[in-house]
C-alpha cells in the first residue's frame, strides 16, 4: 500500500493503495513486488516486500539515488571527479528535504516528488531492491 502523509491523522502517513490486487503473493514475481508501501514524508519510504522483507529508504538517500537521467549523470560525474560542483537546489539550505507526494506508476514502480521540486525519478521495484541500503556490500552503486 502507498500511504500519503496529507491524509493521515498523524500527519505523516495516510492514503492507502493495496498492491495485493495486482499480483498473486504466491507467485515468484509477487515476492519481488511490494506488499505494502508507506511514505513518511519527512523520514523515508518503507517497503514491505512480498517475501516479508522490509526495506527502509531515507528521503535524502532516495533523492541522491534518483533514477532520473540528470541524477544518474551527476552520480557518474561525481564518481569520475569527486570535486564536481553540485547544482544548486531551489530548496532552502535551512529547510530539510522532504517528500511531498508519491504516485504508483503502473504495477512496476513509484514516482516520488521531493520538496526541492525533483519529480522525474521513477523508482521501479527492481531498482529499489538494487539500491536497498540494508543490502550487504551495497555502496550506493546502482547499475
Amino acid at each position: 500500500m502507498v500511504r500519503d502523509a496529507a491524509e493521515s491523522p498523524q500527519g505523516n502517513s495516510g492514503k492507502v493503495t493495496h498492491m495485493n490486487d495486482q499480483y498473486s503473493p504466491n507467485s515468484q514475481t509477487g515476492e519481488l513486488r511490494p506488499k505494502h508501501i508507506d511514505l513518511k514524508k519527512e523520514h523515508g519510504l518503507i517497503v514491505e516486500w512480498g517475501n516479508g522483507r522490509v526495506s527502509v529508504f531515507p528521503i535524502q538517500y532516495l533523492r541522491k539515488m534518483s533514477p532520473s537521467a540528470d541524477a544518474r549523470v551527476l552520480r557518474e560525474e561525481m564518481a569520475r571527479n569527486p570535486l564536481t560542483v553540485l547544482p544548486s537546489s531551489p530548496a532552502s539550505g535551512d529547510t530539510p528535504l522532504t517528500a511531498t507526494g508519491a504516485d504508483l506508476v503502473g504495477n512496476y514502480a513509484i514516482r516520488i516528488t521531493f520538496s526541492d521540486g525533483h519529480d522525474t525519478g521513477i523508482y521501479s521495484w527492481n531498482y529499489l531492491r538494487e539500491i536497498d541500503p540494508s543490502r550487504k556490500g551495497h555502496e550506493n552503486k546502482p547499475q
